[in-house]
């Protein structure tokens, strides 16, 4: 990566609501990391020599920081694109935390390409916690919401 890069990654670090990401890519690695509870600088590790390897790219999504940590059954993102938690900015969200929802039900909405896609509950369940915040860039088999299964 060059500085051009490093830079525009910085900014869509610093403007995303991601925690931590860490790039591997042949002889260079970076990792970012930062305080969402406090004001604070990305943390930028300083490039690494690995042996040769992979693109592999990892991130971990903000999480509320009073919720516990939930280990259960997930409803994850089915394609790369923005989540939106309801129809429209004015409406209310399709879900929040401790609906049931039945399966088939709508319960996001995600942005690709211009084209808006229902996200249908795949089983019967419980919302537990929803995972990521409205507007938020989600990711393929990102998790969306921890759910209980009924």
């Amino acid at each position: 990566m060059d500085m051009k890069q490093i830079k525009a990654l910085l900014q869509e670090f610093d403007a995303s609501t991601l925690s931590k990401l860490k790039i591997t890519q042949d002889a260079f690695s970076i990792e970012l990391e930062k305080n969402i509870g406090a004001v604070a600088a990305p943390v930028m590790a300083a490039p690494v020599a690995v042996a040769a390897a992979p693109v592999a790219v990892s991130a971990a999504s903000e999480t509320v920081p009073s919720a516990p940590v939930h280990t259960g059954d997930m409803i994850v993102s089915p394609m790369v694109g923005t989540f939106y938690a309801s129809p429209s900015p004015d409406s209310a969200p399709f879900v929040k935390v401790g609906d049931r929802v039945k399966k088939g039900q709508v319960i996001a909405v995600l942005e690709a390409m211009k084209i808006m896609n229902e996200l249908e509950a795949e089983f019967d369940c419980k919302i537990v916690s929803v995972l990521v915040s409205d507007a938020q860039a989600v990711e393929y088999d990102m998790p969306l919401f921890a759910v209980e299964k009924l």
